[in-house]
């Protein structure tokens, strides 16, 4: 006969409701607690039945993962720090691309297929208003990934994008650059190349330097950092350091400096963002802003799952920390 909660709660000297919560609800458990009743669950074998839960609880153990692009390495990084989370509690990801369309967004958050049949949504949006994330979040669990300001009614986690920019920027500015370019994609007032920006011009603007003769608004991709560097070094003073809002843009723009001889990082610096797997093979490999990806995992699943549990309090926005990686592609200036 399969082994039940009751089963583990007897040799464990709990309740169910203490085995339930350490499937479920791990945080709530005290850590020795915790520890005792997974080795029972290891011990026995122990595992939940999704069907008779779901029937119980009208829950579906799923979890939607919304993002703009699927071919952005940064959220199938992401991805893989989620699913491990919510492992431990017995929930499954299951991932949906917006291509960060407005009418897609919104038809997730009111009662498209995502919110129809889904426990609750980790959500990167690009083009929402701040009602259409207060109007879902009244009926549905939702967390917000990512730096665009909804504002302060839902749930957050995000890395500080001004802080995280100027760090990025100042460390170029440090090894000697003095012609800085700053690439990125126009976006919301308040939103993540915003963010990028404003910490961008902030350190310009410290050292006295101009932080908008170098500055272009291209599309998060490698081609668009390729083309936009190009046309860069078509000029008669080219940049000699260039600050990307994320990776894909500073890989494209390393190779048109490639392409036209120069060589890395002694003509021309690079920093780019979201320290993607790529970033550490590329030749020269490429400095970057790290997010910590794992705590921005498991701090969004514990929100999640404390939603879903029943948590009705205020919005709660909190920042992960991030690192400047300083690789090949940023060593000071000769």
């Amino acid at each position: 006969m399969a082994v039940t909660a009751r089963d583990v709660a007897k040799v464990a000297g709990v309740s169910q409701r203490t085995v339930s919560n350490v499937v479920n609800l791990p945080d709530r458990v005290g850590s020795e607690t915790r520890k005792r009743v997974q080795a029972v669950i290891d011990e026995l074998g122990y595992r939940p039945n999704p069907h008779a839960r779901g029937l119980r609880t009208r829950r579906t153990g799923l979890i939607a993962f919304v993002v703009p692009e699927l071919d952005i390495p940064y959220f199938s990084d992401l991805a893989r720090s989620l699913i491990p989370e919510l492992d431990q509690r017995s929930l499954t990801l299951v991932v949906d691309q917006t291509s960060g369309d407005a009418s897609r967004e919104r038809a997730v958050l009111r009662g498209g297929s995502v919110s129809a049949t889904f426990d609750g949504v980790l959500l990167n949006a690009l083009n929402l208003t701040a009602g259409d994330i207060e109007a879902a979040a009244a009926t549905q669990p939702i967390v917000l990934l990512g730096e665009e300001d909804y504002g302060p009614s839902v749930d957050q986690v995000a890395v500080d994008g001004v802080e995280a920019a100027f760090v990025a920027t100042t460390h170029l500015i440090e090894s000697g650059r003095t012609r800085i370019a700053a690439l990125g994609r126009q976006s919301r007032e308040a939103g993540t190349t915003a963010q990028r920006e404003a910490g961008f011009v902030a350190a310009m603007e410290q050292a006295g330097l101009d932080p908008f003769r170098y500055m272009s608004r291209v599309e998060y991709t490698r081609e668009s950092g390729l083309r936009s560097m190009h046309a860069m070094l078509d000029r008669p003073d080219p940049p000699d350091g260039v600050f990307c809002f994320n990776d894909l843009l500073a890989l494209g723009a390393m190779r048109a400096a490639w392409e036209r001889g120069l060589s890395i990082p002694q003509q021309i610096a690079f920093v780019g963002f979201d320290d993607i797997e790529d970033s550490r093979y590329a030749m020269p490999s490429l400095s970057t802003i790290a997010p910590d990806k794992a705590a921005i995992a498991r701090r969004s699943v514990e929100m999640l799952a404390e939603r879903i549990a029943g948590y009705t309090g205020p919005g709660r926005r909190e920042r992960a920390g991030f690192e400047l990686v300083v690789r090949e592609s940023s060593a000071p200036a000769r």
